[in-house]
């Protein structure tokens, strides 16, 4: 179980900061490169899963995957696969939406894009088999930490034990430890450019069709 720490939201205001600071400092070419190793490992997860629903975000500035991870990971779906996105309703939970490609792509509320096409409801996301979303950073026993709404949280709730959740991260941002609160809800997986696909504590038992700490590439059937 996570430790409930005094003073968790200042220090996590901390933490989003001095990860924050790091991610602007990135060049660009480092991005790109980033980007590629995160969408290679994400690409192969999704063609060894193959989803019926699944769901991922648009990344924004220096948030790892690149603007056009959802079309490379639509195009990975099996026939019929369908890619959700998030809406950001007034109260910062989430609805979500399908994807329709990049024109159906609207600005949104912090600085997101988010489709502009039927919203699905809120509990679009308990029909998904993998869940990827973002984060500044994950720890060891699968704890994220957002940008302090509240929004992925509240979604995660809605996630079947059953599916994956998964986060893409840039190298160095699968910590130890994170400081917690109660409603913080854990991932399953991060992946980063340099270390692939990694599973969690938050999987006991591991990963169906996953190996823990491996790279996606390299993963095997259990």
């Amino acid at each position: 179980m996570p430790d409930f720490s005094d003073g968790a939201q200042e220090a996590k205001r901390d933490v989003r900061a001095a990860v924050l600071a790091r991610r602007r400092a990135l060049t660009a070419p480092q991005r790109a490169d980033a980007a590629g190793r995160v969408q290679a490992e994400l690409v192969a997860l999704v063609r060894r899963l193959r989803p019926l629903r699944m769901t991922a975000y648009v990344p924004v500035g220096s948030e790892p995957g690149g603007p056009d991870l959802p079309t490379v990971l639509h195009a990975a779906l099996p026939p019929g696969g369908e890619l959700l996105l998030p809406v950001l309703c007034d109260d910062l939970d989430l609805d979500w939406a399908a994807w329709s490609g990049p024109a159906g792509l609207v600005a949104a509320g912090r600085g997101m894009r988010e489709p502009a096409g039927p919203r699905l409801g809120r509990a679009a996301v308990a029909g998904a088999q993998l869940v990827v979303l973002p984060a500044l950073a994950v720890d060891r026993r699968g704890l994220r930490l957002g940008r302090g709404g509240g929004s992925y949280d509240r979604a995660l709730a809605r996630v079947p034990a059953t599916a994956l959740t998964v986060v893409p991260l840039h190298d160095g941002e699968l910590v130890e430890a994170l400081p917690a609160e109660p409603h913080d809800r854990p991932v399953r997986a991060v992946v980063t450019p340099a270390d692939g696909l990694r599973t969690l504590d938050a999987a006991p038992g591991g990963v169906a069709g996953v190996a823990p700490h491996t790279s996606a590439g390299r993963i095997r059937g259990r």
